[in-house]
């Protein structure tokens, strides 16, 4: 089932079935601390589903905490905000780049309608420990300006698409003036497969006043002659952050002048993910191998991650296990467990398991290099009911950062290694060597390097 909420100055609703909705905000439990007006509401569903039945208390989907009551209290706190078609506040900066009807997308700023230092509302590397409620409430904050344009059409595309680069490339909060062609609006959908987000509106003027660019960015920005990748691998190097590189990514700040053009979001985060990744591959295979296997853990927002080092040549998996009642696996009785790998010689299509895969690869090869070694990972991910909606793959990148900057358990033998990862999981090591090249290969494929040892005279 699928439910719309909008602001509007009544309250309708297309069946008896929907009034829970309404019921809702009248509990002083969940709305007691909520500056809400019934007006701003509109309620519009099929009637059927699990969402009419449980009404956010019962937890039929199996969660832990309903996601839409969370997104809906971020909602409501927000709206009342929001004057008319007008929206002025302080962009921490942020800018969205949508993929729908590609090539012509939609672009534009993402713009709180307040005035403060707002540079955590877009800082995923600032965010690990954040709790569920915080994530929403920083996303559920920024108003989507959209303005239509052709991926290609960068330098044609009018100022408003002018302004939304010259945001993408400052350095803090930057006070922008949004005026919409209506009222920005949220389409508050009852899928708990959708990232929470913020109302949206088509951008009839923008102003940006006087901001700051990062002077590392504005570099590559100018160099016509800098191929993308370049740029990427050129910033990073410098310690620019990897969520800015990607922002400029994505409204086409880097690469050759004829050839740049906007990246929508989702992509660019997994495109720079996948170039540093891979520039730092290439280096990390001509150092030795680590000399002990290693597990390093990190838990957060219920997602449990054991990532294991063995002393062998570079090889890297990414296993992901989701638990029934989680966003992947929402109404079945059996975990789901999905995997993907490579070998030395890297890897030429996009990985099934998305960009997650290349967001713990980036985090993983960020230790080796720094150590000058090289090692066969595994990454191996439980998803618990508590992880009640999808956040981003930063998640992912920061749980498994985390996981590599603290001191790793070290053994001798690989089957010690996996005695302590199976005793942190639930899933049985049966099940995790069924769905693992990696480990399949470590446990049982003999190497040549045993076959010259046995037959030494």
């Amino acid at each position: 089932m699928r439910t719309m909420i909008k602001r509007t100055r009544e309250v309708r609703t297309t069946g008896k079935e929907n009034l829970w909705i309404l019921q809702l905000l009248d509990n002083p439990i969940i709305a007691a601390d909520l500056n809400y007006s019934s007006n701003y509401l509109i309620a519009r569903a099929s009637g059927k589903g699990l969402c009419v039945v449980c009404k956010g208390s019962k937890f039929l989907c199996g969660k832990t905490r309903c996601p839409l009551m969370i997104r809906l209290t971020s909602y409501l706190r927000m709206m009342p905000l929001i004057k008319g078609e007008d929206v002025d506040g302080a962009s921490p900066p942020s800018v969205f780049v949508g993929r729908i009807g590609y090539p012509y997308v939609y672009a534009g700023p993402l713009v709180p309608p307040v005035h403060e230092d707002t540079s955590l509302f877009d800082l995923p590397e600032l965010w690990f420990g954040k709790s569920i409620d915080e994530i929403v409430g920083f996303r559920s904050m920024l108003v989507r300006g959209k303005h239509r344009v052709h991926v290609k059409n960068i330098d044609g595309a009018g100022k408003i698409m002018d302004r939304t680069r010259e945001l993408a490339l400052s350095m803090g909060p930057v006070d922008v003036e949004l005026t919409l062609k209506n009222k920005p609006r949220r389409r508050f959908v009852l899928d708990d497969e959708i990232q929470p987000f913020g109302p949206s509106a088509l951008i009839k003027d923008m102003s940006v006043r006087t901001s700051r660019w990062d002077h590392q960015i504005e570099k590559a920005y100018e160099d016509t002659d800098l191929k993308a990748a370049e740029a990427v691998l050129t910033l990073y190097g410098k310690g620019v952050l990897v969520s800015r590189i990607q922002r400029a990514f994505s409204v086409g700040a880097f690469g050759l002048k004829k050839r740049r053009r906007l990246v929508p979001t989702r992509w660019s985060i997994t495109a720079v993910d996948s170039i540093i990744s891979k520039d730092m591959m290439e280096r990390i295979k001509t150092f030795p191998e680590i000399n002990e296997y290693r597990v390093y853990e990190s838990r957060y927002l219920d997602n449990r991650f054991e990532v294991l080092m063995m002393p062998d040549a570079w090889k890297y998996e990414a296993m992901e296990a989701w638990y029934p009642g989680t966003i992947w696996n929402p109404s079945g009785q059996n975990v789901v467990l999905f995997s993907d790998w490579e070998g030395f010689e890297g890897r030429t299509t996009y990985a099934d398991i998305g960009g997650c895969y290349y967001a713990a690869r980036l985090a993983v090869c960020e230790l080796l290099l720094k150590e000058r070694r090289q090692a066969a990972v595994v990454v191996l991910r439980e998803i618990h009911p508590g992880y009640i909606m999808p956040v981003g793959v930063w998640q992912v990148r920061e749980n498994v950062r985390n996981a590599v900057g603290q001191a790793p358990l070290k053994y001798n033998r690989l089957e010690e290694s996996l005695r302590r990862i199976t005793s942190q999981f639930q899933i049985p090591l049966q099940r995790w060597l069924q769905s693992s090249k990696l480990l399949q290969d470590a446990l049982f494929q003999k190497k040549i390097t045993e076959f010259l040892m046995k037959n030494k005279p």
